[in-house]
């Protein structure tokens, strides 16, 4: 029987068009063939967190580089997240590369839109229940989409339209001017994303956190994740490694305590992920290997990362 199974294995491979470098047999035939349970998505593949020494005081800036090593065309929705969560005085933001970012062209136009390519900064209102609106967000350009909703906790989000492709890139928050809003003082935090190939530098779009200083929490993750969209319900799993460095605050890397790699099973939840990525410490840098579903051995659904702390 092992080798019918090997003889099947192959056929699927065979079915894989040599033309797209991401491609492989779909979650549901690999899945069918070993026997396991696919969750639904969106899928967090693999989920990385720094721990740091102590919270950084007096936030101005936040870098994270992230490497992709080949093109993945928008045929997947993939998300690429060097900010899976972060806490700024107790409020929480995330963002990225996507491979299909959609939205709102305005909040008076709500039809939802999709613009492939691109990348995303987003924040969630201070309880994650109260409504956060647009008025906490700011387009970089007309071409930009936004969205205020409440589907995955109450936020607010800007997304702009960014051709990546394989390369590196850094995905960066920066503070800038403070403001009064409804008699108390607010501070925008602007996205920009930088090419290593040409070092041009895009800005995505800012949004409002209450507040005037702030302080860092004690930790950062980073995330890859498979995800549904209108157009794309059930997106297949693209074979691609990515790399995260070291996050880098107020320009300085974070003198680490530790970092690990989780892997999200259905007992996670919302995020929960079949089997398909491994991630493995490479110098100072956590490298996220996407292939394959497979079985994990339980014992490995966390595990250290052994990073070198050079500066």
């Amino acid at each position: 029987m092992r080798w019918m199974s090997l003889l099947v294995w192959l056929c699927l491979i065979s079915l894989v068009a040599a033309n797209d470098p991401c491609e492989q047999p779909t979650p549901d035939a690999m899945a069918k063939e070993l026997g396991v349970k696919l969750p639904r998505r969106p899928w967090h593949l693999a989920n990385i967190w720094w721990f740091f020494d102590g919270p950084v005081k007096n936030f101005e800036s936040l870098e994270m580089d992230v490497t992709i090593d080949r093109d993945v065309p928008e045929t997947y929705n993939l998300y690429v997240s060097p900010c899976g969560s972060s806490l700024i005085n107790g409020l929480q933001f995330y963002g990225g590369l996507q491979t299909n970012v959609n939205g709102w062209v305005s909040g008076d136009e709500q039809t939802r839109v999709h613009r492939g390519h691109g990348a995303i900064f987003s924040r969630w209102s201070s309880d994650k229940k109260t409504p956060i609106g647009l008025e906490h967000v700011r387009k970089a350009a007309d071409e930009c989409l936004v969205e205020s909703a409440g589907y995955e906790g109450k936020f607010a989000s800007v997304r702009r339209p960014y051709a990546w492709k394989k390369g590196t890139y850094t995905w960066g928050i920066y503070k800038g001017e403070t403001i009064e809003r409804d008699g108390k003082p607010s501070t925008w935090f602007t996205c920009r994303v930088r090419n290593h190939a040409n070092d041009e530098v895009t800005e995505v779009g800012s949004l409002l956190f209450e507040g005037t200083e702030f302080e860092f929490w004690n930790r950062h993750s980073a995330f890859v994740e498979v995800y549904s969209t209108s157009e794309i319900r059930r997106s297949n799993i693209p074979k691609v490694k990515v790399t995260f460095s070291r996050p880098r605050i107020n320009g300085e890397k974070v003198p680490l305590k530790r970092a690990m790699a989780f892997y999200p099973d259905e007992a996670a939840g919302s995020t929960s992920s079949p089997d398909c990525a491994k991630v493995k410490a490479d110098g100072e840098n956590a490298v996220v290997e996407v292939g394959a579903i497979f079985v994990r051995d339980p014992k490995q659904r966390r595990h250290g990362l052994d990073l070198t702390t050079a500066e």
